[in-house]
């Protein structure tokens, strides 16, 4: 077996390991290259929600782009397929579907490559046990939702994570408490099922009592989409109806995108990133980027070529824009 198949069975082991750890990350595959690009077709990465890159997709030009590209998948959960060059490299023979994202390598190569989302598995807990809390983790269960069932004392930071969801239905037995180890916990969703002025009444409460308001706020109370007066059955539906809604539209995400961190296999360094001012494409500002200092500014660029570029005619780049 050679290197290259060695490197990408290495980098299916990672995303197994990722996808038991239960973290998002995105698998980034080649399945189209034009030389002299330093991607091989069947090249496979793993960029992780939190920017680190594992295994080998391309150089200094294409690996920012798909990096990029790999967090915008993860945050909307649906895969893409990307063709990297340039513009005039393809004119108007692009297919329905492929998205062009220009960079400007040196090298004239180009990739296509397809990244898909890899994301864990939605947790649910349930805290109660009326009929109501029994409908909604069938229902939840048949969606394919990692679910557990608990009781008030069992609620605990070992229970929770901030990828969890929280329903606390304990129909006043408790529910003060419920609600404040779970928002200590600072889980993606928290609903308390109570009517308005009950929900009002435990969040009144808890404040007094010195939970933070910051936890208190992200309480939602009554729990589920507002589909008026309903049976214990439909409020099941009413609240993971919202679950659903809400992880669609990405409003449970575990927060903005933190700035590129590029992890080789073995090899951690931080790698900010910054717009290369004679292209135009994203590139890094790690130190060992091409970088040069003009009027006390420093300016990244994605290849040597583009450096040179702009220290010969830096007048000439500065009217596009401010480095980022």
């Amino acid at each position: 077996m050679d290197d290259h198949a060695d490197e990408g069975w290495a980098v299916l082991e990672r995303a197994a390991e990722l996808k038991r750890q239960g973290e998002a990350f995105a698998l980034a595959t080649v399945v189209w290259r034009q030389a002299p690009s330093s991607g091989k077709q069947g090249s496979r990465a793993i960029i992780t929600e939190s920017g680190e890159l594992h295994g080998w997709i391309g150089g200094a030009c294409a690996e920012p782009a798909v990096m990029r590209q790999a967090r915008e998948v993860i945050a909307e959960g649906i895969p893409r397929l990307l063709l990297l060059g340039s513009s005039e490299q393809f004119g108007e023979a692009i297919p329905e579907g492929i998205a062009l994202v220009p960079i400007s390598c040196q090298s004239e190569g180009a990739l296509e490559v397809y990244i898909e989302p890899v994301l864990p598995t939605p947790h649910l807990v349930v805290v109660g046990r009326s009929p109501m809390v029994h409908t909604l983790v069938s229902l939840a269960q048949a969606l394919g939702w990692h679910v557990d069932l608990v009781e008030d004392t069992d609620l605990s930071a070992t229970t929770l994570d901030a990828r969890s969801m929280v329903v606390v239905a304990t129909q006043g037995h408790g529910d003060e408490e419920a609600v404040a180890r779970a928002a200590a916990s600072g889980p993606a969703y928290l609903g308390l099922v109570a009517s308005r002025r009950r929900g009002e009444a435990v969040l009144g409460y808890l404040a007094q009592r010195g939970v933070p308001p910051e936890q208190l706020g992200q309480v939602r109370s009554p729990a589920g989409l507002d589909l008026g007066r309903t049976s214990h059955r439909e409020v099941a539906v009413a609240i993971l109806a919202e679950l659903v809604q809400l992880r669609a539209s990405g409003a449970m995400a575990s927060g903005a995108v933190a700035p590129a961190v590029s992890v080789g296999i073995g090899n951690p360094a931080v790698q900010l990133e910054a717009i290369d001012p004679v292209c135009g494409m994203t590139t890094t500002a790690g130190p060992s980027a091409f970088r040069l200092e003009h009027d006390a500014v420093t300016y990244y660029f994605c290849c040597s070529a583009c450096r040179q570029k702009f220290e010969a005619e830096p007048a000439a780049y500065l009217t596009k824009g401010a480095p980022c």
